[in-house]
């Protein structure tokens, strides 16, 4: 298991822990000790993730160890059919989609997926898709909207690939395109934000008539390092970036962005990933039988509304000509 800075002072206790568990095999002498110091563990574990900054959060949301995509499928679907390509150019590795059912009701999942390992971080380009990850996935919505079967999309990226040959493809295009056939989709589209949701790269799949994040994610319209590089020049204010962001579950809730927030195991969803799947299927169902009861029509109005909804203004009335303020 990894751990991040803020996590030293669990590690130390766990440790100690483990060596008094093999001290004790035999006996049980040493129980007593052992239960009190998981009590402080967890009470040091419970003060500690109470209090996560907004950066920590995005620590967590970026855990190596984190369920990706594939994983939450794979725990949640009772069956799963990958579908390849976008009929256009090739099949990217960074998005993935295709067939499945949760609790006997068909599904439509689409996500981001990255790697574990340096050669499957590469396979999956870092979970950065290129315009062909997002034209498979309009590919795939249209499927979906075709043999009316709800779409599902789990968001995980630190953006859209910025490379030449992507701009050369036509990146900007493909998630445009994305968004506009999205906003009037007939079928329910669930979004969940399960890791990183930086920019257009995740928006291009999570236009959805409900949105939500789990706890320990983030979701921005730039990451705190690109905020840092473009505000003072560079990395080195990326805490403070990410605190005036506001990018966590907790913020986008408070500013009406997002419908809920999926609680994670304590310590974050790398913790127990199938306490984290459990989480997200229940929010999946909850929101299927919602958004099953609207009419095709109805679930394209909620969506347009939402968003049409989002940000603060004011209008404020010009001072007559010649008038001093």
């Amino acid at each position: 298991m990894d751990y991040l800075d803020f996590e030293k002072p669990i590690v130390e206790l766990e440790k100690k822990i483990e060596e008094l568990r093999e001290l004790s095999v035999e006996d049980k002498v040493l129980q007593p000790e052992i239960d009190r110091l998981r009590k402080k563990a967890d009470q040091l574990r419970q003060s500690i993730f109470g209090n996560l900054t907004r950066w920590q959060r995005v620590q967590l949301a970026r855990h190596p160890q984190r369920p990706y995509t594939l994983d939450y499928i794979h725990r949640i679907s009772e069956t799963f059919i990958e579908l390849h390509g976008d009929r256009y150019y090739k099949d990217d590795k960074a998005v993935v989609g295709g067939l499945g059912s949760v609790n006997g009701n068909s599904v439509m999942w689409i996500g981001h997926q990255k790697g574990r390992d340096t050669k499957d971080r590469q396979y999956r380009n870092f979970g950065m898709a290129n315009p062909e990850g997002y034209r498979k996935a309009f590919r795939l919505m249209k499927l979906a909207e075709k043999f009316d079967i709800p779409v599902v999309t789990l968001l995980d990226t630190p953006g859209a690939f910025p490379g030449l040959e992507a701009e050369e493809r036509g990146q900007a295009e493909a998630i445009a395109k994305n968004l506009k056939m999205m906003a009037t989709l007939r079928v329910p589209i669930i979004s969940i934000v399960i890791g990183e949701g930086a920019s257009g790269g995740a928006i291009g799949i999570g236009m959805g008539n409900e949105l939500y994040m789990m706890e320990n994610t983030w979701y921005s319209v730039i990451s705190p390092e690109s905020c840092s590089s473009i505000l003072w020049k560079t990395w080195d204010y990326k805490e403070q970036a990410a605190s005036e962001l506001r990018l966590t579950a907790k913020d986008l809730e408070e500013l009406e962005i997002i419908d809920g927030v999926i609680e994670e195991p304590l310590g974050g969803a790398h913790r127990d990933w199938d306490a984290s799947a459990e989480a997200v299927k229940k929010q999946i169902m909850k929101s299927l039988e919602r958004l099953e009861k609207l009419s095709p029509e109805d679930r394209v109005n909620q969506r347009v509304d939402k968003y049409t909804a989002m940000g603060r203004y004011e209008v404020r009335q010009e001072e007559p000509a010649g008038k001093k303020s």
